[in-house]
């Protein structure tokens, strides 16, 4: 069918959803959006699906939620009874929509005989993470668009392990999904008559400290923290997302008694009306969190995006202003910490892994080497460190004890599989804790590593292309790479160029090499003087990413090489 058609078919529908049925109304006559909204089904990926709100097959609304919850209970069908028995565990954050397209998700499944396991109230992804491996369901549904602006939604799923679904089986999920023909069509059932039926749950408070209890595990050294806890000043913002309930009671919990909550930020609000965006990433985000602590004098400003799997922080400098960390910097300080403390008490496993991102710093590789602790890179998406975690338990090769990525997401214990800003903001009020006991602030740490290690700096470029223009022009770039393999960016040799999708690793003499690892359409360019580059399309959002990673001998230098290799980037994407 034309999107006419299908737009056709949705704007004639008598049963559809009254508030949907008005923003129709006001699209009426307005060629361009109708066609972005009805073109194309909202792409389900490996990491779900993520939307803007509103009508049409390419937009969130409960039809597309039904829609994706129809092909996962098909899947858990087809894997046998007591898939289907363990039912689903489902969470949502605090987006507009996010409650009821969590109980849309939970009458369709009911619809199946399949039950749900419903949060009574908004948590965050990293407890849906815990809820299915705490519960034993065979699935987690997370409602949630992340750091996404308030106009986005999205819905995530989660494998029995805890962690996102492998792309195995969300191939399976995907094409299940793509044999509904008319997402308006899906029967789902009442949720008085699913609650009745015992195929919809709620729970809360019983997961909730289960969870909590974990917690306490992510805690190193205890003593560090009795000696600091009301010695260290720590603001804590939720960005009016789910980190709120779980961050207060996991600091407490781990004996912090000098944390400031931000007032306003601490209100759950879908439209997130004190920030530009609610994305840690940025700077901005900080705007309260900073205010606030050049009023309370406090050491460290910690922000979690809506869901609060992502952290963001921001150091206190010797000026006494506040300074944003990058991804890769709080990676780093976590890395040294973990080692460093483990060490002293002799609590480091001889098999001891850390995971991280492709595109993630090699700082953290070269913090763990001089410990004698492996790092293995994986694709991009927390669902690869968890599969490799989930290696380690069934062949004892080796112990987790740290995973990271580049954009924000951490997990120090895995009892979640999933990024888990929770656990990281109780791991970095300990490592502030720990160095402000020294006299030292987190920005002094820094330099201490940038000292002994190397000048490491990142930046990630990310180019938005909406729409099916956008798509085809991301795909167009990602080909042009391929076609004509880069030799060198701002007149630096390329030595080595990694091809994901193919799987191949390519020498500057033309020697290959098979790459180890699930394919994904990735770039990278390994240059001469350490330092690289990645190029990947978002899984999620509308843009493609590149990656740009330095090393040097003093944070100027390295500063420089990031603005060269950006200039080059630049060159090459506006021809």
């Amino acid at each position: 069918m034309s999107w006419k058609e299908i737009y056709e078919q949705w704007a004639n529908d008598d049963s559809l959803d009254n508030h949907l049925k008005e923003q129709l109304a006001e699209l009426k006559g307005k060629e361009t959006e109708l066609e972005d909204a009805f073109y194309a089904p909202l792409e389900f990926g490996t990491a779900g699906m993520r939307g803007v709100l509103g009508p049409g097959i390419n937009r969130m609304n409960i039809y597309t939620v039904r829609q994706a919850t129809e092909g996962l209970a098909n899947f858990m069908v087809k894997q046998g009874f007591d898939a289907a028995r363990r039912g689903v565990a489902i969470a949502y954050d605090s987006r507009h929509l996010s409650q009821e397209f969590a109980l849309e998700a939970a009458k369709t499944l009911a619809y199946h005989n399949i039950p749900a396991y419903v949060f009574e109230s908004l948590r965050p992804t990293p407890e849906l993470s815990f809820a299915v491996r705490y519960l034993g369901t065979f699935t987690g549904i997370m409602i949630t668009a992340s750091h996404n602006p308030p106009e986005y939604n999205g819905y995530k799923v989660y494998g029995e392990d805890g962690g996102q679904m492998p792309p195995a089986d969300a191939d399976l999920v995907t094409a299940l999904i793509r044999e509904v023909d008319n997402p308006l069509t899906i029967p789902v059932m009442s949720e008085t008559a699913a609650k009745d039926e015992g195929l919809v749950t709620m729970i809360g408070e019983e997961v909730d400290q289960a969870y909590l209890a974990e917690l306490s595990t992510v805690t190193i050294d205890q003593d560090v923290i009795d000696q600091m806890e009301d010695q260290l000043k720590l603001v804590y913002t939720p960005l009016h997302g789910t980190g709120k309930m779980l961050g207060e009671k996991a600091l407490r919990q781990a004996g912090f008694k000098e944390f400031i909550l931000e007032p306003e930020q601490a209100v759950a609000d879908p439209d997130f009306s004190t920030v530009k965006s609610p994305n840690p990433e940025e700077t901005s985000a900080f705007e309260y969190a900073m205010r606030l602590g050049k009023k309370e004098n406090a050491d460290l400003l910690i922000a979690t995006d809506p869901d609060a799997d992502r952290l963001g922080a921001a150091v206190r400098m010797p000026n006494g202003e506040y300074k944003v960390l990058t991804g890769n910097q709080i990676g780093a300080l976590f890395i040294r910490y973990i080692l460093e403390a483990r060490k002293k008490t002799n609590a480091l496993p001889e098999n001891a892994m850390i995971l991280k991102s492709i595109v993630s710093s090699e700082l953290a590789t070269a913090i763990a080497q001089s410990y004698g602790v492996p790092v293995t890179n994986v694709l991009t998406g927390f669902k690869f460190i968890a599969e490799k975690i989930k290696e380690f338990e069934i062949d004892n090769s080796h112990t987790f004890i740290f995973g990271f990525e580049e954009s924000y997401g951490f997990l120090v214990q895995p009892f979640v599989r999933d990024k888990d800003a929770i656990q990281a903001l109780v791991l970095l009020a300990e490592v502030a804790a720990a160095y402000k006991k020294q006299g030292k602030t987190l920005y002094d740490a820094l330099q201490e590593i940038f000292a002994e290690y190397g000048y490491y700096a990142e930046k990630t470029i990310s180019l938005t292309k909406a729409g099916q223009e956008g798509s085809a022009q991301i795909a167009a770039l990602m080909k042009s790479f391929r076609e004509q393999t880069p030799t060198e960016f701002a007149g630096i040799k390329v030595v080595q160029t990694e091809d994901f999708q193919q799987l191949i690793r390519k020498n500057a003499a033309g020697d290959t090499e098979k790459i180890a690892s699930p394919p994904s359409d990735v770039l990278k360019y390994t240059l001469e003087d350490e330092s690289w580059l990645a190029i990947r399309p978002s899984g999620t959002e509308p843009k493609i990413k590149f990656y740009i990673g330095v090393k040097a001998d003093s944070d100027e230098r390295a500063e420089q090489k990031i603005e060269l290799l950006q200039a080059a980037i630049n060159e090459i994407t506006e021809n």
